[in-house]
């Protein structure tokens, strides 16, 4: 007896089904231990990961007290249980409090006076490959101002080159770098090259005024004359501030006619 459409159609559906299970069951048989692993393997993994940045926030909490109560032990004149965590940070802090401890032991050394051993804590961290760049040339530069007394001028001047130099983007440190260099060319007699970079130094963006006032007197006694550039640049300026108003002046009278 023939099988009408509908019931061809449910046995075929019924072939279908048992062939898939059929699959399903050879797959299983074969690969579904490794497939309970896997799923295992990356519960654990997640799991895992999940832990790992649990432990580093709280790690980050700890670390972050740790400084500070160095920085509190420091102020109550406690510098070596001050030293004692922020040798802690050093080791196991991670770059930014690394960085951090070394700039705060290099600067308690210096307020004693041991400016030798501040200079070597600024060496470590200019030659730390992890930390910014920013830092790294910060440090270096501490570190020649804390010698600055020992150093030849022609090791300041080759050390600061680099600070004075960049263009794109200009270091954030060029003013205090290129004053170390400029005393270092004053030092050797070169004395236009001190005085360009004095001049150099006037022109920079957000001077301190103890700087700038300092750079425009030895500037000028180098044979620069930075106030009469200023002079002339701020009288631009005002000329260019007073043609705008007449220029809106005029436009305002055009409109009334």
């Amino acid at each position: 007896m023939a099988l009408s459409p509908t019931n061809n159609a449910a046995l075929m559906q019924e072939v279908d089904d048992a062939v898939r299970k059929d699959r399903l069951d050879n797959i299983w048989q074969r690969f579904g231990r490794w497939i309970v692993v896997g799923v295992i393997a990356a519960l654990l993994a997640f799991g895992g990961y999940l832990y790992w940045g649990h432990r580093q926030e709280e790690a980050r909490g700890e670390n972050a007290e740790l400084l500070l109560g160095a920085f509190d032990k420091a102020k109550a004149g406690q510098p070596t249980a001050a030293t004692t965590d922020l040798t802690k940070l050093e080791a196991d802090g991670g770059d930014a409090y690394r960085a951090a401890a070394l700039f705060q032991q290099a600067n308690m050394k210096a307020e004693r006076g041991d400016t030798k051993a501040a200079a070597a804590l600024m060496a470590k961290a200019a030659a730390d490959t992890k930390l910014d760049q920013s830092l790294r040339d910060l440090a270096l530069l501490r570190q020649t101002a804390f010698e600055f007394d020992t150093l030849k001028p022609e090791v300041v001047i080759a050390r600061m080159k680099p600070l004075v130099d960049a263009k794109d983007p200009p270091s954030s440190f060029f003013s205090s770098a290129a004053e170390l260099s400029a005393i270092a060319h004053y030092q050797l007699g070169q004395y236009k090259e001190a005085g360009a970079l004095y001049g150099r130094i006037t022109d920079a963006p957000n001077l301190p005024k103890s700087l700038q006032s300092r750079s425009v007197q030895m500037a000028g006694m180098l044979g620069v004359d930075t106030v009469k550039d200023r002079a002339a640049e701020s009288a631009a300026k005002d000329k260019q501030a007073g043609v705008a108003p007449k220029a809106a002046t005029a436009a305002a009278a055009e409109e009334k006619k």
